[in-house]
């Protein structure tokens, strides 16, 4: 009978020990395998290209080649991520606010995203109404609302996911840049601090939390994710991902991968990586870059989706205002002339017009041009102002700016040649954008040189719209024929 007691004992002990081991934790039973595998899909700067064409697969493209080549299937060790900025760009997602793209990237199964600069385009409000439309959540660590210190509602500082067995931490870094590449006033409530102080704080607060893995999802550039990796590599950081400078990054700093796919869904980023249970130890066993290209045979849901927003966009904004014969670049001068020029023909009033190159978004290609080409190409709510500078202060605001109604080949002089006069005062129309925008801490030079402007009240589009539909163009009598091709800087 004692010899039956101790028996079941050392059963009990046994049972109870094994017991103890919890979910997820090394094991020295052999047959328990100690790693898990994870996959990475990260795409950032998606712009709302949701559209497939003749050189690249589209959202649907993106999500047939990830369930073709990567072998997708919603399982656990795959974990879908954005970089940020996900729908200002063609007439498809900024006409309807991002909300078509939403529905796309939902559908993707996206896990989680970073907030870019491009978010705010909409203001809070729109933040705000998107955000309960998303199926995967918002973050950044970086962002404070300035009256209390606190993490805005829109976002949380990070998120955590499990995959394969594995906790694995997403933190975001918003771009610090955002206060003046989005309207500022639309985030002048907020600060964005600085991405060493974001992840000293919270890569601790995430382990506290359980997480084995750590991930930084940020919308910065090479320089800046190069500059975070030792920081990074000290905090057990795995991998930092880019965005906002629409680079093609692919790299490893001392063992902390970073990554960037470009923009518009060209791409996207792959990263395998292997998560040792028995040592706690994550390693990126690879990190590649792949191509969306065009897709034969398409049968996913995304492809739906797409079809039912292309329809949308086609009943709202398939007015055909002109005819183009050979494609007009974004960055070309025929391309910054009209936008620039167009502006004086709306507005004869003025002399000259200001712009940045970066509210000029896409190229308007061969064909028919419709009111969802324009949308595309200047996709902002700005409205353009009226102001009254000196020749000395209108040489002072050039800077890089994209100008019309003046030259400055072969000196500073007007249009009609005549040379621009240091004490004359001029009428010149820019946007309520760079108006607002901060230098050296201060206004911009523009509301120091003129405190009090007019707002016409005209959306910075709409005289390229009017200006087009003025030239009656054709196949036979293109808007090419109208183009000023010589350069003015």
């Amino acid at each position: 009978m004692k010899r039956i007691l101790q028996l079941f004992t050392l059963l009990l002990i046994i049972f109870q020990i094994s017991c103890a081991k919890k979910a997820g934790e090394p094991t020295d039973d052999p047959t328990v395998d100690q790693k898990a595998s994870l996959v990475i899909l990260y795409t950032n700067d998606e712009h709302g290209w949701m559209e497939a064409d003749n050189t690249f697969g589209g959202a649907a493209g993106m999500f047939e080649l990830w369930k073709t080549r990567e072998g997708y299937n919603s399982a656990d060790s795959f974990l879908v991520v954005s970089g940020g900025d996900m729908w200002t760009g063609p007439a498809i997602s900024t006409w309807f606010q991002g909300e078509s793209m939403i529905e796309v990237m939902n559908k993707m199964e996206y896990d989680v995203a970073t907030i870019g600069n491009h978010e705010f385009d909409f203001t809070i409000e729109g933040l705000l109404k998107n955000k309960q439309l998303l199926e995967f959540p918002l973050i950044a660590a970086n962002i404070r609302t300035k009256s209390t210190g606190a993490i805005p509602s829109f976002a949380l500082p990070y998120v955590i996911e499990n995959a394969d067995g594995v906790k694995v931490a997403f933190i975001g870094l918003a771009s610090r840049s955002t206060p003046y590449t989005t309207f500022p006033a639309f985030v002048a409530d907020y600060e964005f601090t600085a991405y060493e102080d974001a992840l000293n704080e919270y890569v601790p607060a995430a382990k506290l939390q359980g997480a084995e893995v750590i991930i930084v999802v940020g919308h910065i550039g090479d320089d800046e994710m190069t500059q975070l990796a030792p920081l990074a590599k000290s905090l057990g950081v795995t991998l930092i991902t880019g965005g906002h400078t629409h680079q093609k990054v692919s790299k490893s700093i001392n063992g902390v991968a970073l990554i960037e796919s470009g923009s518009g869904l060209k791409n996207y980023c792959k990263v395998v990586i292997e998560y040792d249970k028995s040592t706690k130890v994550a390693s990126v066993l690879s990190n590649e870059i792949v191509s969306n290209p065009p897709v034969a045979s398409i049968n996913n849901g995304v492809q739906t989706i797409v079809q039912k927003w292309q329809l949308k966009a086609e009943e709202d904004l398939a007015m055909v205002i002109g005819y183009c014969a050979t494609k007009i670049d974004k960055d070309s001068d025929q391309m910054k002339n009209m936008v620039t020029d167009s502006w004086l023909f709306a507005y004869p009033e003025a002399d000259i017009s200001m712009t940045n190159s970066g509210g000029i978004r896409q190229d308007i290609m061969p064909g028919d041009i419709t009111l969802a080409t324009i949308v595309g190409l200047l996709p902002f709510t700005n409205t353009l102002i009226e102001l009254e500078l000196t020749g000395t202060q209108v040489i002072d605001c050039i800077g890089n700016l994209v100008i019309g109604g003046m030259t400055t080949v072969g000196g500073y002089k007007l249009a009609n040649g005549s040379p621009i006069e240091a004490n004359t005062v001029y009428s010149v129309l820019t946007t309520d954008y760079l108006y607002s925008l901060p230098y050296n801490n201060g206004p911009s030079k523009f509301a120091q040189y003129d405190p009090d402007p007019y707002n016409t009240s005209i959306l910075y589009m709409q005289p390229t719209v009017d200006w087009i539909i003025s030239k009656n163009t054709s196949a036979q009598n293109p808007i090419n024929n109208y183009l000023d091709p010589v350069p003015r800087r």
